[in-house]
């Protein structure tokens, strides 16, 4: 497990990178968009201006080429990843885990719901049925990563996916 957000978002595809900058900038966050846009300056080496007047295609293959666009953005870049194509996995784990959400996001009355070893296998066993392992291990990272007490049981566990035998 990977045990920051700049050293996952290195280890994962370009293809995985662009899917992450295509989810973050179809619904930037205030906070961060400043940051993707700097990223985007210094990677392609473009004035501010030029930057702002990309559309948002290509802000998104530009940042995908960014391997270190530093902690905070790679955080949300990486939740952005699995908020996309990857929500029914988020659903999968969470279904299995036994944790309530809604589409794959985790309701408010669960913010104090510490993860189980027994749901934490429960949920890997599901995923890896169902998603490649490389996916599987980007998301329980990606969890672990936003709130590793919370999700300590992944980590805790060694639950490290095995490539599925298809």
């Amino acid at each position: 497990m990977e045990n920051t957000a700049v050293r996952l978002w290195k280890r994962i595809g370009r293809e995985e990178r662009l899917a992450a900058a295509t989810n973050f900038f179809r619904e930037p966050s205030s906070e961060l968009a400043g940051s993707a846009l700097a990223a985007i300056v210094k990677a392609r080496h473009l004035r501010p201006q030029v930057a702002r007047t990309m559309s948002a295609e290509e802000q998104a293959r530009a940042l995908a080429t960014v391997l270190d666009p530093g902690e905070p953005l790679a955080a949300s870049l990486l939740v952005a990843l699995h908020l996309g194509d990857r929500r029914p996995m988020l659903a999968t784990f969470l279904d299995a885990a036994g944790i309530p959400h809604e589409d794959g996001l985790l309701k408010d009355d669960t913010t104090t719901t510490t993860l189980g070893e027994d749901a934490a296998r429960a949920g890997v066993k599901a995923l890896l049925a169902a998603y490649p392992a490389e996916q599987v291990q980007t998301y329980l990272n990606t969890l672990w990563l936003q709130d590793p007490e919370r999700w300590a049981a992944l980590e805790r566990s060694a639950i490290t996916p095995a490539p599925r035998a298809d």
